[in-house]
């Protein structure tokens, strides 16, 4: 009777929206353990003080997103390489007192990947990067990290992905946005890291023509889960895998660390988050 029931969380604003609440606890029932995970919508002035004191009421850790992302990795007593090096964090950890952030975009990109295209191998060739935002920082590290041997980056204003360019190195080659299409040709992957096609978003207005059989093509976006870039891939002959995989497999390290059990994502799993 004595011991606390696990609490954890998605902190940001807006945060409605989010599916980690109905993943969470599928997971959470699935594996029989007694624990809540809540969503929190957090004033940016209430932000640090709301998170130092989660601990002292009962949450074991926290995911970040929009727009605290940035403001969790600056408040962590320790962070992980990978999230110093995205400069962003997505997953707190509270133990022993202190704060623990680290960041699983580009891990929850590479398993999404392993998982739904396993014959995928990023070392083949080329990759064509779309965007340059936080997303975008997560992939590169990941695809670098996973043998990437030239990633070409595009994004709508140029200075941002010369910044990237100059913090990831030099297997980063920037080109123009109206010189996109160009650069699909001869690559073995292609990412949106960009809102570009999602619901509510601008399209991804890039001619398209380039993409072809023996391509792995994958979009972040998973509202809709069928964008117009995996729809044009997908019929002329490349390999498609939606964005939906990398927000549940994100979210794997973070449920193990905070509940002691590694949870599985499977098909149940994603019917219940797209709900």
């Amino acid at each position: 009777m004595t011991d606390r029931i696990p609490l954890a969380g998605v902190i940001g604003s807006p945060v409605a929206h989010s599916k980690s609440p109905a993943l969470f606890s599928h997971w959470l029932r699935k594996n029989g353990i007694k624990g809540h995970y809540v969503p929190m919508d957090i004033a940016e002035q209430d932000f640090e003080k709301a998170v130092r004191t989660m601990p002292k009421i009962g949450f074991v850790g926290a995911n970040v997103t929009i727009p605290y992302k940035e403001k969790a990795l600056a408040l962590a007593d320790e962070v992980s390489d990978r999230a110093r090096q995205i400069g962003a964090a997505n997953t707190l950890e509270f133990k022993d007192g202190k704060i623990f952030a680290d960041n699983t975009d580009g891990y929850g990109f590479i398993e999404n990947l392993r998982q739904n295209a396993p014959d995928w191998d990023p070392a083949a060739g080329p990759v064509t990067v779309f965007g340059a935002g936080g997303a975008a920082r997560a992939v590169l590290s990941a695809l670098l990290e996973t043998g990437a041997p030239e990633i070409r980056l595009t994004n709508r204003t140029r200075a941002r992905a010369e910044t990237l360019q100059a913090e990831f190195g030099e297997k980063i080659q920037v080109h123009d946005w109206v010189q996109a299409a160009n650069i699909i040709d001869g690559c073995k992957t292609v990412v949106n890291t960009s809102s570009l096609g999602m619901t509510g978003k601008a399209e991804l207005r890039v001619p398209l023509d380039g993409l072809r059989n023996g391509m792995l093509v994958t979009d972040l976006v998973y509202s809709p889960l069928q964008t117009r870039l995996l729809r044009v891939a997908e019929d002329q002959g490349a390999q498609t895998v939606d964005g939906l995989g990398m927000l549940l497999h994100q979210a794997v390290p973070g449920f193990e660390r905070w509940f002691g059990q590694r949870p599985e994502v499977d098909e149940a799993t994603r019917a219940t988050v797209l709900r």
